[in-house]
């Protein structure tokens, strides 16, 4: 009964290895890996430019009682 948890390890191996494979050969021919800058620079927009960092993570500790931050 071992032979069967290796038969179904080796299943979803191959499972899990062929679905990367074929999401990379799925993105090459849909040209997702043909421009990278224009990937990478796509999240930006007129609020938060380019290079201008508009939000902190993490936050400012706060003293326990203090008022909230105004924003």
């Amino acid at each position: 009964m071992e032979w069967l948890f290796y038969v179904v390890a080796v299943v979803v191996g191959l499972g899990i290895s062929g679905s990367a494979v074929y999401a990379l050969y799925w993105s090459s021919q849909h040209g997702q890996l043909r421009d990278f800058e224009r990937g990478a620079t796509s999240i930006f927009d007129d609020q938060e430019p380019q290079g201008e960092m508009t939000d902190h993570f993490p936050a400012p500790r706060r003293k326990p009682g203090a008022p909230p931050p105004e924003s």
